[in-house]
C-alpha cells in the first residue's frame, strides 16, 4: 500500500550524533543497533476503525523525530509501518454501522495519511497492511508450529510463551499485572485448553462474514503479535533496531513480539530496542476509543488550526511522558510559533550554528525535544532583542525546524 506523501529534508551543515534512547527491555540509555549504516525502525500502527487522534498523531511524531535525527547523525534509514485492517475492533464497528469493515478501514487510512501530511511525518519506506502480507505470516506460523512452540485448540493456534522463555524481558511486569493486562488487551487468559493462560493466538478461525484464508493447520485469519512479527521482519530483512509504539502497546504485544520472532529460526532477536512514547490523556483521564475522550487531528484541521502548532504542542513534552492535552497547551504553542516567525522575519539574529549544535545535542539524549524547543526560543529572544550578529541566521534556523524539528515555517 502506498504510504503519504515524502518530504524533502533541507540540506544543514555537519553531522547529528548517535542517537541514545531508552530501551525498555535493559531498562537504559542505548544507542540502538544499525546494520552497517542503516538504522531500521519498525512503528506499530494503527487499526482502522476510527480516525488519528491525539494519541496517535504523539507517537508518531516521537518516532518522527527519531527518524530525523538517525538521517542527520548519517544513517541511512529503513522504516517500516504496518495497519491492522483486519481485527475484532474493526469488525464491531462495521457491525454496529452498517457500513462494510473493508470501507471503514480505507476512509480512516486515508484520513490517516492526510493527518500525517500535514504533521509533516517523514513517511515508511513499506507502508503494508496485513491483507497484504497474510502469505508471509501464515509462513511464519507454519513455521513456529514446525519448531514445537506452537499448537492448536478446536482449531485456534496458540503460542506457547513459557517455552519461549522470554516472558517479562521486555516489559518487566509481575504475573498478576501480565495477567491483568492480558485480558484488558485483547487477550484470552480463561480459555479451555490452553497451556498458559498467557499464551497468545497466532490464528484464529474466523467467524461468518469476516475475511478468511485457508492454510495447512485451518481456515481463519492471524492474531495480533504475530502480524507485526511478520510484517517487520520480512521487510527489513532482519532483526529490528528499534520497535517503537505507545507505552500501552509494552504488554502485550511488544513483549509477545520479542518472545515469538526468534522461535522461528529466522532470527535471534526480534529487537535491539523498545521505544515507547507516553500516553496523551484530555480532562484527566487516558484518551481512548473506548473512553471517547479524544481529539482527532483531522477535526483540529477543518478548524483551520495550523498543523504545526499541533506538532510543536505535541514536541513540547517529551515523547515518554505522559501529558494532557489543553485549548491553553495549543494556544501557548501558537504563540511560540509567532514569536519565532516574528524573529525569522529579522534580517539578522543571534548565532544560528551555537543553535544547531544545541539542538543535536538534545535530540542525542533521547530525543529531548523540550531543550531542543528552548534554544529556539533563546535564539529568539536574543534576535527580537536586536541581536543581529549572524547575517544568516534566519536562513538556518529555519532549515534546522524543518530537518530536526519536522517544523516548516
Amino acid at each position: 500500500m502506498q504510504p503519504w506523501s515524502t518530504v524533502d529534508l533541507p540540506a544543514i551543515p555537519g553531522q547529528g550524533l548517535p542517537v541514545m534512547v531508552y530501551d525498555n527491555a535493559s531498562q537504559r540509555l542505548t544507542v540502538p543497533a544499525v546494520t552497517g549504516d542503516e538504522a531500521r525502525l519498525y512503528v506499530c500502527g494503527i487499526t482502522p476503525y476510527d480516525s488519528t487522534h491525539m494519541g496517535h498523531a504523539s507517537t508518531y511524531v516521537a518516532f518522527d523525530v527519531l527518524s530525523r535525527a538517525w538521517l542527520d547523525s548519517g544513517c541511512s534509514l529503513r522504516y517500516v509501518q504496518n495497519v491492522t485492517d483486519i481485527d475484532d475492533p474493526l469488525f464491531e464497528r462495521a457491525a454496529k454501522t452498517g457500513v462494510p469493515w473493508q470501507d471503514i478501514a480505507t476512509r480512516e487510512m486515508d484520513r490517516f495519511r492526510d493527518d500525517m501530511t500535514a504533521l509533516r511525518v517523514l513517511p515508511p519506506n513499506n507502508y503494508v497492511t496485513v491483507t497484504e502480507h497474510i502469505d508471509g505470516i501464515i509462513s511464519w506460523i507454519e513455521d513456529i508450529l514446525a519448531a514445537g512452540f506452537a499448537y492448536t485448540v478446536d482449531g485456534d493456534v496458540y503460542f506457547d510463551v513459557e517455552k519461549a522463555g522470554t516472558l517479562g524481558d521486555v516489559s518487566h511486569l509481575g504475573g498478576a499485572e501480565m495477567l491483568s493486562l492480558f485480558a484488558q488487551r485483547g487477550g484470552d487468559p480463561d480459555r479451555a485448553g490452553k497451556r498458559s493462560p498467557l499464551d497468545p493466538i497466532l490464528w484464529v478461525r474466523s467467524k461468518p462474514d469476516e475475511p478468511s484464508w485457508t492454510t495447512s493447520f485451518g481456515e481463519g485469519r492471524p492474531g495480533w503479535h504475530i502480524e507485526c512479527v511478520a510484517i517487520a521482519i520480512d521487510h527489513l530483512g532482519g532483526s529490528v533496531s528499534v520497535q517503537g509504539g505507545g507505552r500501552d502497546l509494552v504488554f502485550p504485544h511488544h513483549e509477545m513480539c520479542n518472545a515469538q520472532a526468534p522461535t522461528s529460526g529466522r532470527v535471534s532477536h526480534f529487537a535491539d530496542a523498545y521505544l515507547h512514547a507516553g500516553m496523551v490523556s484530555l480532562n484527566g483521564e487516558k484518551m481512548s476509543k473506548s473512553l471517547g475522550n479524544l481529539v482527532f487531528i483531522s477535526d483540529l484541521r477543518h478548524q483551520g488550526i495550523d498543523p504545526m502548532a499541533i506538532r510543536l504542542a505535541i514536541m513540547s513534552h517529551h515523547y515518554a511522558q505522559d501529558w494532557e492535552w489543553t485549548d491553553q497547551k495549543l494556544s501557548a504553542a501558537m504563540e511560540r510559533l509567532d514569536q519565532w516567525r516574528q524573529a525569522l522575519a529579522m534580517q539578522g539574529g543571534a548565532d544560528a550554528m551555537q543553535v544547531l549544535q544545541q539542538v543535536r545535542i538534545s535530540l542525542s539524549q533521547n530525543l529531548d525535544t523540550p531543550h531542543a524547543l528552548a534554544s529556539i526560543d533563546d535564539w529568539a529572544r536574543q534576535t527580537l532583542s536586536g541581536d543581529s550578529s549572524d547575517p544568516t541566521a534566519q536562513g538556518l534556523i529555519a532549515r534546522t525546524l524543518d530537518a530536526l524539528l519536522g517544523l516548516a515555517l
